[in-house]
């Protein structure tokens, strides 16, 4: 053979390697490791083409809340990067109850479960897990003594806790009905050869801790990663005492789907072995900053806040007649509720004014936020007073609002003429008018004789009106209104 067949032979081998499937290399053990990525069942195909994955969570303060008025959590932000790795939208069901959420999954409601599973052998035969996306273990929750902070030494705190299973024995325990807790606690009670009384109750696990540190109830159990971020904030309990060894955590797909599992496990083998993937988990369970969040009275889950400006946003939104949680999230999109942020393009404050529209109701740099705010509706009303009477929905008239508020009206009403000349509704927004808004950044568009105020970063106004949306419908889920 001569050097160059060697040199061929070499560089085949190397490229069929370095195409193998991630999952091949891993050397874990995956039941699903020797079956093709590529398999699409029908409902891979069916997210891949509605361009979206139905997920369901949980609320708390580690899956999915708000903080200082963005969406984060572990879960939210994991299936972020899940959904914009797969390039589709994420659609996001909340759902408290266990067995709630599973009944959505076989009734084809979501596709995945995310919401932190324990993978056991029992649930195994019921739906199809992904990989686990960590490891924990099961803690009893239990209240510290009354005076613990007077206690000279961590030996006298220590003679109050329950710290041997076979202390366990005779004591009452509330755990979150739908979990694997229960069974993990009978299995405890053969183990010691005693009883331990159960109660299956319908709060879920924070409500549970929560009831633990308010003295309404003794013990409860835990996943130890929920149960240490809830010890931040509650420093009354105490989750130091183990009743299982560590367990894989994972997400759910229907029985038989495997091929979003395996599409998910796919990403998961990568992700797992990323630095954002321990960024992220050091974000929520570990760094300092997850205190601050659990601590924060603008965390939507413990604090109930959006902001500081909560109350100066409610009366302002009443003004205009909205509901002030529309109104907050376009607050956030133009200031992240800063009163004192300056753009490079000079507009100023809550609601990112420009100086000409200050000085048109008499304010200036130095306006309060009260202030800001109620020339900010003002003027969300003068536009809205220009818009024609022909866009007669109400959602969709804050559609063009916002997209007027954002780019001028004069550049909404451009696309309005190009919509109408291209067959599409001129009083819809959503799939008409919002595409025809990113056209005025094309040079056959804005030039166009139905186009009268020219080029527009279109693109950017598109943004502006779907976030502001998107942001709406999750502060109304997850804000008292």
């Amino acid at each position: 053979m001569t050097l160059r067949a060697v040199i061929s032979v070499i560089i085949l081998m190397c490229v069929f390697t370095s195409c193998e499937n991630p999952i091949w290399e891993s050397g874990k053990n995956n039941d699903r490791a020797t079956k093709k990525t590529g398999v699409q069942n029908a409902v891979f195909d069916s997210i891949i083409a509605r361009k979206k994955l139905r997920a369901v969570t949980d609320y708390g303060s580690v899956s999915y809340l708000i903080y200082r008025g963005e969406p984060i959590g572990y879960q939210y932000e994991l299936l972020n990067d899940l959904t914009k790795h797969l390039g589709v939208e994420l659609e996001l069901v909340i759902e408290g109850d266990m067995q709630k959420s599973i009944d959505m999954l076989n009734s084809n409601e979501v596709d995945l479960v995310a919401m932190g599973l324990t993978v056991t052998s029992e649930r195994s035969k019921k739906f199809t897990f992904t990989l686990p996306i960590m490891t924990t273990r099961q803690v009893l929750v239990q209240r510290k003594p009354d005076g613990y902070e007077k206690m000279e030494t961590a030996d006298e705190i220590e003679s109050h806790l329950l710290r041997n299973p076979l202390y366990l024995a005779n004591v009452t325990i509330n755990v979150q009905q739908g979990t694997i807790f229960g069974k993990r606690l009978r299995t405890l009670s053969n183990e010691i050869a005693d009883s331990i009384f159960i109660i299956k109750d319908e709060r879920e696990i924070e409500e549970l801790i929560a009831a633990v540190a308010n003295n309404e109830i003794d013990y409860t159990v835990a996943d130890e990663h929920i149960a240490i971020v809830n010890a931040r904030y509650y420093g009354n309990i105490d989750v130091q005492t183990p009743l299982s060894f560590p367990q894989k955590i994972a997400w759910a797909v229907k029985k038989g789907q495997t091929g979003l599992a395996d599409t998910i496990d796919s990403w998961l083998l990568k992700f797992n072995n990323s630095l954002r993937a321990r960024l992220l988990y050091n974000k929520y369970f570990k760094n300092i900053r997850s205190k601050r969040i659990v601590n924060s009275m603008y965390n939507s889950y413990s604090g109930g806040q959006l902001s500081p400006y909560d109350d100066e946003i409610k009366a302002a939104a009443d003004i205009i007649g909205w509901d002030w949680r529309l109104l907050a999230s376009l607050v956030y999109q133009e200031s992240e509720f800063k009163p004192n942020v300056q753009s490079w393009a000079g507009a100023y404050g809550l609601m990112q004014l420009m100086p000409s529209v200050l000085e048109k109701y008499g304010l200036d740099s130095t306006a309060s936020p009260v202030d800001q705010l109620t020339a900010g509706v003002n003027h969300l009303i003068y536009i809205q007073n220009q818009l024609p009477s022909e866009i007669t929905d109400s959602i969709e008239q804050v559609k063009f609002l916002l997209a007027s508020y954002n780019c001028g009206i004069g550049h909404v009403f451009d696309a309005r003429r190009l919509a109408e000349k291209n067959g599409k509704n001129p009083n819809l927004w959503t799939a008409s008018v919002d595409s025809c808004i990113l056209y005025l950044s094309e040079k056959e568009y804005y030039h166009n004789t139905v186009v009268y105020y020219g080029y527009m970063r279109g693109e950017e106004t598109f943004k502006f009106v779907g976030e502001i949306m998107e942001r709406y419908k999750i502060y109304k889920e997850l804000i008292n209104e």
